[in-house]
């Protein structure tokens, strides 16, 4: 039991909850507390495989004069990095990586957790989209499946479903 108010509990054990035998986390690495702060420095924190196969789904695709075309999206797994090729899945279109940015800096490779931009040779725009996934061709690349099943939970929508709409589907 916390009180953000009071302050119980939060950054030291309160003497208001004498009951309170505290936490345990019942993982790997065992750990105990009473606090919020304990707790949240008890949090592992995620694994970042960057040992398999480069994922890298596109959260949008920008056309940036000068410069060129720039997908946008978050390493879930592999690295990417400047000069290596890469494959969109399903759109198969297969192009070289120029160079890789994270918030305005230019970065030597991109890794799980990353969100990343980078600019891609001689792709419009209109070849790739948002929901596509970049994969390294050389390693794994990503496929379209034919099918699959799911379970959907739609959460909110605009209304009416009409063409043009893209909803992002996580698996």
């Amino acid at each position: 039991p916390i009180s953000g108010f009071n302050g119980d509990n939060m950054i030291e054990a309160s003497s208001n909850c004498p009951w309170y035998k505290g936490w345990e986390k019942e993982t790997k690495a065992k750990a105990t507390g009473k606090t919020l702060l304990e707790a949240i420095d008890a949090i592992d924190p995620p694994s970042r495989p960057t040992d398999k196969p480069l994922r890298l789904p596109l959260q949008d695709v920008y056309k940036i004069g000068g410069i060129g075309t720039v997908p946008v999206g978050r390493v879930e797994t592999g690295i990417i990095k400047a000069g290596m090729v890469v494959t969109f899945a399903p759109a198969g279109v297969t192009t070289e990586v120029k160079s890789v940015e994270m918030h305005h800096e230019q970065l030597t490779e991109g890794v799980p957790g990353d969100n990343v931009g980078f600019n891609v040779k001689n792709v419009s725009v209109k070849e790739i989209r948002r929901g596509n996934v970049a994969g390294d061709s050389k390693n794994d690349p990503p496929k379209g499946a034919e099918s699959f099943n799911a379970q959907v939970i739609v959460l909110n929508h605009p209304g009416q479903v009409g063409a043009g709409y893209a909803p992002v589907l996580d698996c």
